[in-house]
């Protein structure tokens, strides 16, 4: 019920992969408004004998401003909880996609209603505190009424999920520690998430230095990646990074780029689909920019590797788990140093097809879907204790 527009959050992608692998094992029945559809079907996450939509529509409310649009799906799936009944209540599993109140309300009311579910809650990205902004370490700063408000949603939703819920997903192992009696209990679903592992990649020219893959919004770091790819340029005046992906900054980006003069050093690629496109990109690329400055983890990252790209961060705390190997990574905010282990790999292939065969190595154990699949669902179907 979140979904809205054709962007593609970490949470989305978990949901629908676990979605495709679970039906071939029980009944799946999904709840969703129109748009939620809309991005199953742009994802092949399709109705099958195992898997159905039921889909609240929204009407003409689904057509109204964002924040009317918003109050009406909270409305709409609260309704929808009532109303929905359930019949094989012990066997049941309810699953928030996120911690929205959209999502995360129903599940909250069904287990209310139906003490017997195994109601598993979402929280995948703690809202950052508004004295901050999405800056690990961020320094003191004046809050927005837009980041008072997102601190401000998440927290009934966090209390619920604490309280209520049966098993809690989240995405790093940092993050458990939010929920200390789950956690004491074995109920804590470490679900990090998965990437599609080609088979075979196919030697092409890798003729960009660095890809991003990625929401174009203030986590992901993405004006900084700009400021990055400046030193990078200073230093290697032809150096190429593309781009993929869209969101609230990508007029930010395009700007910066224009006052930087690195036109021709930054290609935009804009939103790619799972596909030829996107994967022919992948292999073009000789290093993946995780370029986030707030982060639960992170799949992009995991996703070029399985390409054969090896991956430069910031050393945020949740990463230090994420990727073990195969990541070099910076001080936090440290621009120069991130730029820096850049051209170290650029210029060292000793160095650059080691840190490869570990991103490889280590996407293959790790982050195959079909394996994540059944290792996640093994966690959340042990008895509640």
């Amino acid at each position: 019920m979140a979904a809205l527009g054709p962007g593609f959050s970490g949470g989305d992608r978990i949901f629908l992969e676990l979605a495709k692998r679970w039906q071939k094992k029980f009944p799946v029945r999904i709840y969703v408004w129109e748009e939620g559809r809309q991005m199953c079907r742009r994802h092949a996450l399709n109705p099958s004998k195992n898997l159905k939509f039921v889909i609240w529509k929204m009407g003409d409310w689904g057509r109204a401003g964002f924040y009317v649009n918003y109050l009406a799906r909270i409305v709409r799936s609260i309704i929808g909880a009532f109303q929905l009944n359930l019949r094989n209540e012990a066997s049941t599993y309810v699953y928030s996609a996120s911690d929205f109140w959209m999502d995360a309300l129903p599940g909250w009311i069904l287990k209310l209603r139906f003490p017997k579910i195994t109601w598993v809650g979402t929280f995948y990205l703690a809202a950052p505190s508004p004295f901050k902004g999405f800056k690990e370490e961020g320094e003191f700063r004046l809050p927005t009424i837009k980041s008072i408000f997102y601190w401000l949603q998440q927290q009934p939703i966090y209390w619920l999920i604490k309280i209520f819920s049966d098993k809690v997903f989240v995405t790093s192992q940092p993050d458990a520690k939010r929920f200390p009696k789950h956690e004491r209990q074995g109920k804590i679903v470490v679900a990090r998430g998965g990437v599609y592992v080609p088979k075979k990649v196919e030697k092409m020219k890798r003729i960009y230095d660095g890809l991003f893959l990625g929401r174009f919004h203030p986590q992901k770091g993405v004006t900084e990646l700009v400021d990055i790819w400046e030193k990078v340029v200073a230093k290697r005046p032809k150096a190429r990074l593309v781009m993929i992906g869209d969101g609230p900054l990508m007029d930010d980006v395009k700007a910066k780029i224009k006052e930087k003069n690195l036109g021709k050093n930054i290609e935009l690629a804009g939103y790619l689909p799972d596909g030829k496109k996107k994967y022919d990109l992948f292999q073009k690329g000789k290093i993946f920019m995780h370029s986030a400055v707030y982060d639960s983890g992170g799949m992009a990252c995991a996703e070029g590797m399985a390409w054969g790209m090896p991956g430069v961060s910031f050393n945020l705390e949740a990463l230090k788990t994420y990727y073990p190997k195969g990541v070099l990574k910076a001080p936090i905010n440290d621009f120069d140093a991130y730029a820096r282990l850049v051209l170290k790999l650029l210029k060292d292939s000793t160095l650059y097809n080691k840190t490869t065969k570990d991103a490889v190595e280590l996407v293959r154990q790790y982050w195959d879907w079909d394996r994540r699949a059944e290792d996640i669902l093994v966690q959340i179907t042990k008895p509640r204790g």
